[in-house]
């Protein structure tokens, strides 16, 4: 994670197409910045791990252990959303695409996948050795690429550059806790890790702000919400298409297919209704922005899970009452509404009819968790009420900033 500052110098070993050339800083105003194929294949192996918690989370859920499940799944993830976020805020400043950059970031990707490895066994066993060992691949991976930026960097932006490698190493070494502390221990070892965790850039940038890119950050966040998204209606589908093959429940699960897709639909709509590049401008925006997004990824991954546990229960395979399968659904969608207001939407809504659309929809979602059965399509109907509404709103706040422009006299 980094933050904003002024634009760079060119560089001219970066415009050379050798090999090898100097990882340095690249222009924060640069033109047509746009992401790359390498990094669009390192988020879908992402995904995978993203996956496999996805699934642990719904067999926690679906055995009655709720609790357990969701500080797992939110330990896990935190793992995979920060490694991922420390790589594209590092790729959108000092990306030069030579052939070692491509290589440590593959390196990286295998890192991602022995992470996901290990995540069944953190689950069920709370063993995070094959978690903590894919962490470590990523992580020096990342360091790596910190310490070639500081070889091609001097002054402020060198003392930068250390500094991000000194503390990556010594979160790496804190995570060791997970694996050496008992296991009550560990939630607070958690909880302690990812307050440094997300310290280190704050201190790092002390020193010198990274020259990211602000359209291409907003586009990297873009695809992986994508993507995520995309990973939730696949989940969603294999549980229907299970579940009709081995029970033939047209009648219960048509309801909660239909209601998820417009779940699915509508996240899609409401977070890219606005052009969020433009709010991007200072650090505090940025960092806040950034680690804001934790919460948007995760629930939109658990919108999938839950869902998986809305179709077990409907077909008896889950050991859970109705309402707790309807909340799987309703209070993660909830969360993914605000948090995409509070980070997004606020900010281009005009009035307070706008400014209440996606709070009061979170909040008439979590209710239709009290509907049993019909739970999942009434939050899918009313969170695409709320795209029409808001469409409306904001269609009869710009024809009427039309109308008074076309009356009001000329200068």
């Amino acid at each position: 994670m980094t933050s904003s500052s002024a634009p760079a110098p060119a560089s001219g070993a970066q415009k050379s197409r050798g090999p090898l050339r100097p990882l340095t800083a690249r222009r924060r105003d640069e033109a047509h910045r746009v992401s790359s194929p390498l990094e669009l294949f390192f988020d879908l192996c992402f995904v995978v791990a993203i996956a496999q918690a996805g699934v642990q989370l719904v067999h926690a859920v679906a055995e009655g252990h709720a609790g357990h499940g969701i500080l797992n799944y939110a330990m896990v993830f935190f793992a995979i959303w920060w490694a991922w976020m420390n790589f594209t805020w590092f790729a959108s400043a000092y990306d030069n695409d030579d052939a070692l950059y491509r290589v440590v970031t593959l390196v990286q990707i295998a890192g991602v996948l022995v992470l996901a490895a290990g995540v069944s066994r953190a689950f069920e066993h709370h063993d995070f050795l094959v978690v903590w060992l894919g962490y470590v691949i990523m992580r020096l991976a990342m360091v790596a690429q910190w310490l070639r930026a500081a070889r091609s960097a001097e002054g402020p932006e060198r003392t930068m550059a250390l500094r991000y490698v000194g503390g990556v190493l010594l979160c790496q070494v804190g995570w060791l806790g997970l694996i050496l502390l008992p296991e009550p221990a560990r939630p607070w070892v958690f909880l302690v890790m990812v307050i440094v965790e997300l310290s280190v850039p704050l201190y790092a940038e002390k020193a010198r702000a990274t020259s990211w890119h602000p359209h291409h950050i907003a586009e990297r966040y873009g695809l992986f919400t994508i993507i995520v998204l995309g990973e939730t209606i696949a989940a969603a589908t294999v549980a229907v298409k299970s579940a009709l093959d081995e029970q033939d429940a047209l009648g219960e699960l048509l309801p909660i297919a239909a209601g998820g897709l417009l779940i699915v639909f509508a996240a899609w709509w409401i977070y890219f209704v606005v052009p969020i590049h433009g709010h991007l401008r200072s650090s505090r925006q940025a960092f806040l922005w950034g680690y804001g997004h934790y919460l948007i990824f995760a629930s939109a991954a658990a919108i999938g899970a839950g869902l998986e546990v809305a179709v077990e229960q409907a077909v008896g395979k889950a050991h859970i009452s109705t309402l707790s399968a309807s909340a799987a659904v309703t209070l993660p969608t909830a969360l993914y509404l605000l948090t995409v207001w509070a980070l997004h939407s606020r900010h281009f809504k005009v009035g307070i009819s706008q400014q209440l659309v996606l709070p009061g929809t979170a909040l008439v979602v979590v209710c239709c968790t009290f509907l049993g059965e019909w739970a999942v399509l009434a939050a899918g109907l009313v969170c695409a009420a709320s795209v029409v509404v808001g469409v409306t709103l904001t269609t009869r706040t710009v024809s009427r900033g039309r109308r008074t422009n076309a009356t009001a006299p000329a200068a």
